[in-house]
């Protein structure tokens, strides 16, 4: 019998290589190339069929079993889209330390306690370990079961022999296949594990939650086709240095995406905030230049933030432009708007923007509340307290309506803010909420003048 050949694959995007390459060629990727022992195809045996192996009727299908389980934690509810999903394979992926199993751990208690028995299988951990934690976190006489296992043969057996109602798996780089020679954490390896609980959660009806590891720039560890085979990638944010820590979905196949889930970190575990603008404003200074609010819009879930602007003079050739929560590119380029359109010479001063409390704004919106807070900096006039901002600024210097205007304006009002700064296409009398003043503007000149 022939021995099996090896192959050479890039630990970052999965490609194959018969020999090895310095550079890959799909992801260029350096020095990624790992030596694997290819399985020959007779061994595999046949994969397992998730739906029986048989077609049904489109009507015929019963859709009670997709009703969506309470893991027991509000805000991990709400990043879930309302629940976790029977038969649901979830990948949590976050920094080393962040929190990842602490939530799991305390979602595992309260879902063991309403819904039914919870396997926590550790894989870095031993069951004394992880019960210390628990202690920490008050879990009590909950059928929760423990399993420090790094096998996945072993670990379906398990499923087999308990039928847990919840499967949690912590991490998938540190699992392994028996049908695969490799070491744990290779290309192959991850994506033999991962469609082995795949197949398991299917077939079996099992809500999956796995632990995944990140690499020094922030993405799931592991060939992409991970985040391919689940159906829900989450990832958690918020340094080491804040209280709070956030909760994003990346993909959700049975929810919205982008949704947003806020924690607070306490020696008793994450507390869930029900209302984060609260907390990233509690600190918020009044009457001082280069700050302006913005109400953005993650997922479903409007939320109020501070934006920090300090323009200041120079003392080197090259003026520096730091963002800091922020894209670098999208605040190079509103200071070029800035300039042109508006007549506010940046060329030669250090511009730093800062999120504060540590979120991070993506959407167009956050425009104009950066041209706010870097203008009045610059001037050194503050900006009124009671006063938001949000709309996208285009190159023309022309402020563009954005999406869920509504919306931003009702938490804007619950919050205690009267007066809106706008653009122009989000006015709509209908919209207003009482005791709220909008100013719609479409131009740069026009939103200065108003925040001014």
């Amino acid at each position: 019998m022939k021995s099996p050949k090896p192959i050479f694959s890039c630990q970052q995007c999965g490609s194959q290589s018969p020999k090895w390459l310095g550079r890959c060629p799909d992801c260029g990727g350096w020095n990624t190339f790992v030596e694997e022992i290819a399985t020959p195809v007779e061994s595999r045996g046949a994969a397992p069929a998730m739906g029986g192996g048989k077609a049904h009727l489109y009507k015929d299908i019963d859709t009670d079993v997709a009703e969506r389980l309470s893991t027991g934690v509000s805000e991990f509810d709400r990043v879930l889209g309302g629940g976790i999903v029977p038969g649901s394979l979830v990948l949590l992926g976050g920094e080393p330390g962040i929190g990842k199993s602490t939530l799991l751990l305390q979602a595992a208690a309260h879902f063991a306690s309403n819904v039914g028995p919870v396997l926590y299988c550790s894989a870095e951990e031993s069951e004394h370990q992880v019960k210390l934690r628990g202690e920490r976190l008050g879990v009590g006489q909950v059928p929760l079961y423990l399993l420090a296992e790094t096998c996945v043969e072993r670990l379906m057996d398990e499923v087999g022999r308990l039928k847990p109602a919840l499967l949690i798996v912590d991490s998938i780089q540190t699992v392994f296949s028996l049908k695969l020679p490799s070491a744990p954490g290779s290309v192959g390896q991850v994506r033999q594990a991962a469609t082995d609980l795949l197949f398991g959660a299917k077939g079996r009806t099992l809500p999956t939650i796995v632990v995944g590891h990140v690499t020094k720039d922030g993405s799931l560890a592991g060939p992409k086709v991970l985040e391919h085979v689940v159906d829900t990638v989450l990832y958690f944010e918020g340094g080491q240095q804040h209280s709070h820590r956030v909760v994003r979905a990346v993909k959700n196949r049975f929810g919205a995406a982008n949704e947003l889930g806020v924690f607070e970190m306490t020696s008793a575990g994450l507390r869930p905030v029900a209302n984060p603008s609260a907390l990233f404003l509690a600190e918020r200074p009044k009457n001082v230049s280069g700050s302006s609010v913005l109400c953005t819009v993650e997922g479903s879930r409007p939320i109020l933030v501070e934006v920090q602007a300090l323009v200041g003079s120079s003392t080197f050739g090259n003026a520096r432009r730091t963002a800091s929560g922020l894209d670098h590119n999208r605040l190079a380029l509103l200071l070029a708007v800035m300039d042109k359109r508006a007549g506010l010479n940046l060329a030669s001063d250090d511009v730093y923007v800062n999120v504060a409390g540590g979120m991070t704004i993506a959407e167009p919106a956050a425009d104009l509340a950066i041209v706010a807070a870097v203008a009045s900096s610059l001037r050194n006039r503050a900006i009124a307290p009671d006063v938001v901002v949000f709309g996208e600024v285009g190159l023309a210097g022309e402020v563009r309506a954005a999406t869920q205007a509504p919306l931003r304006l009702r938490e804007a009002a619950q919050l205690g803010f009267t007066r809106c700064v706008v653009p122009d296409g989000n006015v709509a009398p209908g919209d207003v909420p009482p005791g709220v003043e909008v100013v719609g503007v479409r131009t740069l000149g026009e939103a200065l003048d108003a925040l001014m």
